[in-house]
């Protein structure tokens, strides 16, 4: 089965309880891939996990180090992540841009998914800012250059649009979603599900290698309990993960 690395999809929360003249702080950790990590999992994949924080330490900064897999998953965490080092920022030495060793490690043969949030794609206030990065290159979608979340409050349904091994069998309609990433699907990639009139799933190909692009959430907010209970969510994953490896479905 396709060893997969997971980077991103954690956080910390601060928090300032202010209580009339007093106020205290408190934090907190949270991991939200916990669904998603596991539906890999149960499908047979050999999944590492990084959270956002521990890229610097444990994403590979090398080739051969990267090769270790067979697909990168990126979700919700932005580029800065991948592209400023603590050697680079604080120190003002020469480093591996990780986003340009993805973009080389599909150029090889390798696949890569991302997968939307605040801070994937161009993401809240354009901070994400994947579009700048040589990464782009390699995904099947071009990214806007500001704020490119659409908030579907009220619940939007994904629809299949799109014939693929990826997507045969699954339902037509999915469980709705609460948000997503705009983008524009690249003229040689192919769309496979939008969600309120916009791109949902896109796949497409770089060099020797396979990418796709999920421009929801694989955790809440805008993916609801009802998209992370649906029968079809392990399936979805396992089928584009396996996909992207190279596998023939």
């Amino acid at each position: 089965m396709p060893r997969v690395l997971v980077v991103g999809e954690s956080w910390f929360t601060y928090t300032v309880h202010q209580k009339g003249f007093d106020a205290f702080h408190t934090a907190e950790y949270t991991e939200g891939g916990g669904v998603f990590l596991g539906a890999l999992r149960s499908r047979g994949h050999e999944v590492t996990y990084v959270p956002a924080h521990e890229i610097p330490a444990r994403v590979p900064d090398t080739p051969d180090g990267l090769d270790a897999f067979d697909v990168v998953v990126i979700s919700d965490v932005g580029a800065n992540s991948f592209q400023l080092p603590p050697e680079t920022f604080n120190r003002s030495e020469p480093a591996t841009d990780r986003s340009e060793l993805v973009r080389d490690f599909v150029e090889r043969g390798g696949g890569v998914l991302m997968i939307g949030g605040y801070l994937t794609f161009s993401g809240i206030d354009a901070r994400a800012r994947w579009g700048r990065t040589p990464l782009a290159a390699a995904l099947p979608v071009s990214m806007l250059d500001r704020d490119d979340r659409v908030e579907l409050t009220a619940g939007a349904v994904p629809e299949v649009v799109g014939p693929h091994p990826v997507v045969a069998g699954l339902d037509r309609t999915w469980p709705a979603l609460l948000g997503l990433n705009e983008v524009t699907v690249r003229p040689d990639a192919a769309l496979l599900a939008e969600c309120a009139g916009h791109p949902l799933l896109a796949v497409g190909g770089h060099g020797s290698g396979r990418s796709a692009a999920f421009t929801s959430d694989v955790a809440p907010h805008w993916a609801p309990p009802p998209f992370l209970e649906w029968d079809g969510y392990p399936e979805l994953w396992d089928r584009l993960v396996r996909w992207l490896a190279g596998e023939e479905l």
